[in-house]
């Protein structure tokens, strides 16, 4: 059965939802293919599922120095299973949602896999989709003006490495854990990676982390870097750079055991599992490219800075297309393609000011140019730094660790980053962001009065910091 439609979109994740609901809104007859379940690997696989678990394995940190708070919990037991059923019925809590939105919006909902054709008799361009429906039935054809692909992503692997889903995992297998290993080898230092090893530690996981580069996260700010570093170790986790694993040298009897080269150095590491957490790839695959003129590279779509693929009328957006490969910017994205269907013009989302968040203890919060990428394009700096060891809520909290760096253009004053590491600062960025949005100067930040007592002050005290007129240091 053929149906028409102003806008297809394949998948169903959080770009793509969320770009189904502002089509809506706009007035457009708007319908959704989804291959499994309705908010994607954010909600399923990813960003909800293992912050719920990161949740859980905060309170267990904080049960166990109690004492310090006054409270004699005598008796402290990690009940996994229950850990994971609070897990399911949040994902579950927010499933339900994602399809009450649907029906709210009139958006049709087809649960099965989309494929583009080429042109045909239902359209002389590429762009109709034929649905091959999960229950079984017929084809369906969704005959569109417009298509939207919001296919998202997934773990990327190494060569060499086979996923038995196991012994050796990605973070999809991870999160359905029935119980915990003792120990594991984390193979990425990078976000995903580390979030992970954070929490296992704080479940009584011994870690070790092998990044092959010679820092972890190396996105962010090099002293932010340091700091979270030596708060990891300090915890146990085991940390080593510039770990070159020889591939033909894994076994997995009994566990998993490899050998690694770091530097000249040979060193054999073993563990109950390897978690490969080493970055995701572009569900590209299957959805019919080969039947459009759309380009890809390194199995990532690529668009206009208006979202469009090299077939105007497909867009594509979110973890397919690249890039920072984040929920909140596949959202925007969505948005920003609608709103080019619907208008012809859109506003482009600036990603340096798009926050990013690593929720690991300490958390790491950042937006904008780190200090190292500042003095790369040139810029003249200026910087302020200022401690949670410094503001009375961080030690009535008991986590006083970390601090705020502010970067400043020395002659503008305009805000060029905001980075972040310790208590909470995953819910303090957005003030950040909203600055440099606004082309704030660290003054303005520094004026605006902060609570007390709050988290928060810190970073008030480091915008002042910026012109040396911190007042607790």
């Amino acid at each position: 059965m053929a149906r028409e439609y102003d806008l297809v979109i394949l998948g169903g994740g959080t770009g793509g939802y969320v770009a189904a609901i502002r089509a809506s809104q706009l007035g457009l007859k708007t319908a959704i293919v989804e291959k499994e379940n309705l908010g994607g690997t954010c909600l399923h696989k990813g960003c909800i599922p293992s912050k719920a678990l990161l949740r859980s394995a905060e309170m267990y940190r904080q049960a166990k120095v109690s004492s310090q708070y006054g409270i004699d919990l005598s008796t402290i037991k990690l009940n996994f299973q229950a850990v994971q059923n609070r897990k399911q019925s949040i994902v579950d809590t927010l499933h339900q949602g994602v399809k009450g939105l649907m029906k709210k919006g009139e958006i049709d909902v087809f649960y099965g896999t989309g494929r583009i054709l080429g042109p045909s008799i239902f359209s002389p361009m590429p762009g109709t989709i034929s649905v091959e429906m999960e229950d079984g039935s017929d084809n369906e054809m969704l005959i569109p003006k417009n298509v939207i692909i919001a296919t998202g992503s997934r773990p990327r692997l190494l060569d060499g490495i086979e996923i038995d889903g196991q012994t050796i995992i990605t973070s999809d297998e991870a999160l359905q854990f029935e119980q915990l290993p003792q120990s594991i080898i984390i193979v990425g230092g990078g976000v995903i990676g580390i979030e992970w090893a954070s929490m296992l530690a704080d479940f009584g996981v011994d870690v070790t982390v092998l990044e092959y580069g010679n820092r972890i996260l190396p996105t962010e700010d090099q002293e932010i870097v340091n700091e979270i570093e030596k708060q990891l170790k300090k915890r146990g986790i085991h940390i080593i750079t510039g770990a070159h694993i020889q591939v033909d040298s894994i076994t997995r009897h009994e566990g998993v055991h490899l050998s690694a080269k770091i530097g000249n150095e040979l060193q054999t590491f073993s563990a109950d599992k390897m978690l490969l957490a080493v970055g995701r790839t572009g569900n590209i695959e299957g959805i019919g490219l080969e039947n459009t003129e759309i380009q890809t590279e390194s199995n990532f779509i690529k668009v206009t800075e208006n979202y469009q693929t090299k077939e105007q009328h497909i867009y594509a957006i979110g973890d397919c297309i690249g890039g920072m490969q984040l929920a909140h910017i596949a959202s925007h994205e969505g948005m920003a393609a609608v709103e080019h269907i619907v208008h012809g013009k859109t506003k482009p989302i600036h990603y340096t000011n798009v926050a990013r968040c690593i929720y690991s203890y300490p958390e790491v919060a950042s937006v904008g140019l780190t200090e190292e990428q500042a003095k790369e394009q040139g810029y003249e700096i200026k910087v302020g730094k200022f401690p949670f060891k410094g503001v009375g809520k961080a030690l009535v909290y008991g986590d006083s660790d970390g601090f705020v760096k502010i970067i400043a253009h020395k002659e503008t004053n305009d805000l060029l980053g905001v980075h972040m590491v310790g208590p909470n600062v995953t819910n303090m960025i957005s003030e950040a962001a909203l600055g440099m949005l606004l082309d704030a100067t660290p003054w303005e930040i520094g004026e605006t009065i902060h609570p007390h007592p709050s988290l928060s002050e810190v970073i008030g005290e480091a915008a002042m910091a910026v012109d040396h007129q911190a007042i607790h240091i």
